[in-house]
């Protein structure tokens, strides 16, 4: 679940109106809809306060972990956070998926590819 989907979701499970909850944390409902529809990422403050007001872990958030209490290891959300999905032994032992399908091996090959080369588009 995707963190636009976890707080839309603690909003509806806290019978909150976007406007309601988007004037508690000192945001516009515009910003909470960009949010909660995945158009726009919250910055760290913003998430740390959505985190706080409904007393769940920035983890359960990013949907590093679905139980809302529990926050990751240091070591295991550094693992998260930092992937090489260019290392064989990744794609090897981890699922990656796109539209809930799993990509084969020579999809998540061609998508790298494709990363590396609007990388150098951008900034060569």
């Amino acid at each position: 679940m995707k963190y636009g989907e976890r707080i839309a979701s603690l909003r509806e499970k806290h019978a909150m109106t976007q406007e309601e909850l988007s004037n508690k944390l000192g945001i516009t409902r515009a910003s909470l809809s960009h949010y909660e529809n995945n158009r726009r990422a919250p910055d760290y403050d913003t998430i740390t306060n959505i985190a706080g007001f409904f007393n769940v872990s920035i983890d359960y958030l990013l949907g590093r972990t679905d139980d809302p209490h529990i926050v990751l290891d240091e070591e295991v959300r550094e693992f998260v956070d930092s992937l090489e999905l260019s290392d064989d032994n990744i794609l090897e032992k981890f699922s990656l998926t796109i539209d809930g399908k799993k990509l084969t091996p020579e999809e998540a090959k061609r998508f790298i590819a494709f990363v590396r080369a609007e990388r150098s588009i951008n900034n060569g």
